[in-house]
């Protein structure tokens, strides 16, 4: 057990007192910034002003305001309350500042409009231990506090808390033992755009010298459809899409207007397009200031050829959704062909996929083209625009089947993280793992997951080659004997060869 007087670290806005856990301190609630309201509601985050004495860091602090989703879990487990939302958490070996340990700071997924670094999944007791790492995870705002594209409000508010916690962790991590000149972030899904953001961003450079991003979505808003969005949800909300006058409502009664819309986006698939189906109305704005251009553009450019970048994405994305929606083999041909005409590339897509694929259902058709369209390509374009920058990037799928429910989940979307953070019991582990136990295969991945992460943070280098074309597109399939093989999705990656992953645009 570590000893108690180690339990207590001196951060830049006062001392802070944390818990010896399993031979590791943990320290959780800690502010990063002001909380967000009052006359900071909707504005960049503010430095947060010290306190006298010690501030006891125990408890996780409260969620930023959001939808009541699958990971929300407001209905399902006590959370804290509170508008002090933006907040880290910091599992760490030891707090000697001499150690200098590597320093992983995780962001969350959540259709930008859920998630809470406080949720049992991402307990990073596991991953700290075993690759003798700094784990920092971070609450950003989500939603129309985060996202929506207000008059009256900088762009991506999210996005500028992430960087204001990365801010946060090159000020302090020292004092936790890690060290600010080895951070690494990494993020899943919605966290895995942000990360990918991140690399993009002005203000993020030089804040961390590695990346991993898990199942990067392709969604990013122009500022055009953004400010559409924000007009429908201010109706929503019986008020005009501004700052000011939403300002007017409760953060926590705020959400509901998002969710009413994100139930009939389906309606707009005239005037918003391929971003109507995808049932959230945020995503990261390309607004030209905080978010000067997309990811793949800004890094074909260079713009983050200093950072190392590990990416990838599950076999099988899509077929979480199928799976909760009850549509696993339900998708009609009719419904198929929709798909395939709204997300496939070129003029003649749904021709192109149906010939690719020939012996296809309409379920596999309508789950690949979606599985393409939303995750992988995205996550391999991003590898090539690294690459194409003067970068190096290193390119992984995940292709082990969930074992819950007969194994007919696949390789979806999410399996990473009860995999990578060894919580097979939590959140999405629930569902993934349902009456299956955990078989040995399982902790066998976690131990490479870890391993190859931690790996990564520490040197650059998870294990396997680093992609490039030239060089037969190496990839690392995780498995349950696990390869490094070519490309594994040639197939589609043919396919999406010439596409170019732009803003999404208002169409009218």
């Amino acid at each position: 057990m570590t000893s108690a007087e180690n339990l207590e670290v001196r951060t830049a806005a006062g001392a802070v007192r944390g818990r010896g856990e399993g031979g590791l301190v943990v320290f959780r609630g800690i502010p990063f910034a002001e909380p967000p309201v009052g006359e900071a509601r909707f504005q960049a985050p503010r430095p947060v002003k010290g306190w006298a004495g010690t501030r006891e860091a125990y408890d996780f602090g409260p969620p930023p305001p959001q939808e009541s989703g699958f990971q929300g879990r407001a209905a399902e487990l006590p959370v804290p309350t509170g508008d002090d939302w933006l907040t880290v958490n910091v599992w760490t070996p030891g707090t000697d500042p001499s150690a200098r340990r590597p320093v992983m700071v995780w962001i969350y997924g959540g259709a930008y409009k859920l998630g809470h670094a406080g949720s049992p999944g991402y307990d990073a007791q596991h991953l700290a231990r075993a690759g003798d790492v700094v784990v920092v995870t971070l609450n950003y705002r989500v939603g129309i506090e985060g996202f929506a594209l207000l008059e009256g409000a900088p762009a991506n508010r999210g996005l500028l808390d992430q960087v204001a916690a990365l801010e946060w962790v090159r000020d302090n991590i020292t004092a936790f033992g890690g060290d600010p000149g080895q951070v690494t972030v990494f993020g899943e899904s919605a966290g895995a755009g942000s990360v990918a953001s991140l690399l993009a961003m002005p203000s993020a450079r030089g804040l961390f010298g590695r990346a991993v991003a898990q199942s990067v979505p392709g969604t990013y808003f122009s500022a055009e459809l953004a400010r559409d969005i924000a007009v429908e949800i201010g109706k929503e909300a019986g008020l005009a899409p501004t700052a000011a006058a939403l300002s007017a409502v409760d953060p926590l009664e705020l959400p509901s207007a998002g969710e009413r819309l994100s139930l009939r986006m389906r309606e707009y698939d005239d005037r918003w397009g391929q971003a109507a189906p995808t049932a959230t109305p945020f995503s990261p704005v390309v607004d030209g200031e905080v978010l000067p251009t997309t990811p793949w553009e800004a890094l074909a450019a260079g713009a983050a050829r200093d950072v190392e970048l590990l990416v990838g994405h599950n076999r099988d994305e899509y077929r979480l959704f199928l799976a909760l929606a009850d549509r696993l083999g339900r998708i009609t041909e009719e419904q198929a062909a929709a798909a395939l005409r709204m997300f496939a590339p070129g003029p003649d897509g749904e021709r192109s996929y149906r010939e690719a694929f020939p012996d296809a259902t309409p379920t596999e058709l309508y789950e690949r083209v979606q599985t393409d369209w939303l995750f992988n390509m995205p996550s391999l374009r991003l590898a090539e625009a690294q690459v194409a920058g003067g970068g190096r990037a290193h390119l992984y799928e995940l292709a082990w089947p969930a074992p819950g429910f007969g194994g007919v989940l696949g390789a979806c979307h999410g399996l990473d993280i009860p995999l990578l953070f060894g919580t097979y019991e939590a959140d999405l582990g629930n569902l993934l793992f349902a009456g299956s136990g955990v078989p040995d295969e399982a902790r066998a991945l976690t131990a490479r997951f870890q391993a190859a992460w931690t790996r990564f943070a520490r040197t650059g280098d998870p294990g396997w080659p680093a992609y490039d074309a030239a060089g037969g597109r190496l990839t690392q399939v995780l498995d349950a004997e696990p390869e490094v093989r070519p490309y594994p999705e040639e197939v589609s990656r043919r396919l999406w060869e010439t596409y170019d992953f732009r803003t999404l645009p208002l169409l009218k």
